[in-house]
């Protein structure tokens, strides 16, 4: 699923060409990625809209329209979202959910190879509630050491299920857990609650870290995965533990465990460097 880094690509990428534009000529293809607005209501919000503005949120794509709605996209596992010039080929047509005319030579296009992806119609009290629930911004100049500390404060949960929980810490998914926990030297089963202040310190500069080197790197392509401009992310050939299962630690040369146990997701680790016990059996696989 995009996280933080490969979603701020794509906006950086898109905004220059989409922020100040008039979208014409909606055409949704699948309705059921939509959630809380239908299919006629979509069409009619878009249709004539200048879109003032595109950002992020989260894992979210935020496009601030001139009507004071906002359409959110949410790409997920296989969507993506680029700029076309019409007609679409057959491959740019397939998977196509949303698309809209930026004038008279080029489309947005919003494809979703599984349609997991979803899509809202919000106004600002319904935007205001949505983003409420998301917690804070890590690369965001206001989100302090203090701030990261409170939203680990009292929780017994696995430090990386904390990590991955959107209403405590926004954007970070399974693939940047797992690289900050490595680079902060901390075993992802620890309760967040049990992290000490020196610990959380090194997280706190890891997840910063390794999120600002993704987006340098313009995200990280294992599948589907592909920037505002169709091209894929290269932060992959720098991956430290994710995927890596039974490979050598690249500090230690001990290989590289991964387990299933702490959240259903893949957690690739260094039992040695990460304060781990031994694991029994090694599960394989992402």
């Amino acid at each position: 699923m995009p996280e933080l880094p490969e979603v701020e690509t794509i906006v950086r990428d898109l905004a220059p060409r989409v922020a100040g534009r008039t979208l014409r000529h909606p055409v949704l293809h699948k309705s059921d990625v939509l959630r809380g607005v239908s299919r006629a209501r979509l069409l009619r919000a878009l249709d004539g809209s200048r879109v003032v503005s595109l950002t992020r949120r989260a894992k979210h794509i935020v496009a601030q329209l001139d009507t004071g709605g906002r359409l959110v996209i949410q790409l997920r596992m296989t969507g993506s979202l680029q700029i076309h010039r019409p007609p679409l080929t057959p491959d740019q047509r397939r998977y196509a959910v949303l698309t809209a005319a930026l004038g008279s030579r080029e489309l947005l296009v919003f494809r979703d190879v599984r349609r997991l992806g979803t899509i809202h119609l919000l106004d600002d009290r319904a935007w205001a509630a949505y983003t409420s629930r998301i917690g804070d911004e890590p690369l965001d100049p206001a989100f302090t050491l203090e701030r990261f500390r409170a939203a680990l404060q009292g929780s017994k949960q696995a430090i990386k299920k904390v990590l991955m929980d959107q209403r405590k810490l926004a954007g970070v998914g399974n693939i940047y857990a797992n690289e900050a926990l490595f680079r902060a030297r901390i075993d992802p089963s620890r309760p967040a609650c049990r992290v000490d202040p020196e610990s959380s310190a090194r997280l706190y500069d890891a997840v910063r870290a390794v999120l600002t080197d993704a987006v340098t790197a313009r995200g990280t392509t294992v599948r589907d995965y592909r920037t505002g401009t169709g091209q894929a992310g290269t932060f992959q050939f720098s991956l430290d533990v994710y995927g890596r299962a039974g490979e050598p630690c690249v500090r230690c040369g001990t290989p590289l465990a991964t387990t299933h146990a702490i959240d259903g997701r893949a957690t690739t680790f260094c039992w040695r460097c990460q304060g781990s016990p031994p694991p029994t059996r090694r599960a394989r696989g992402r």
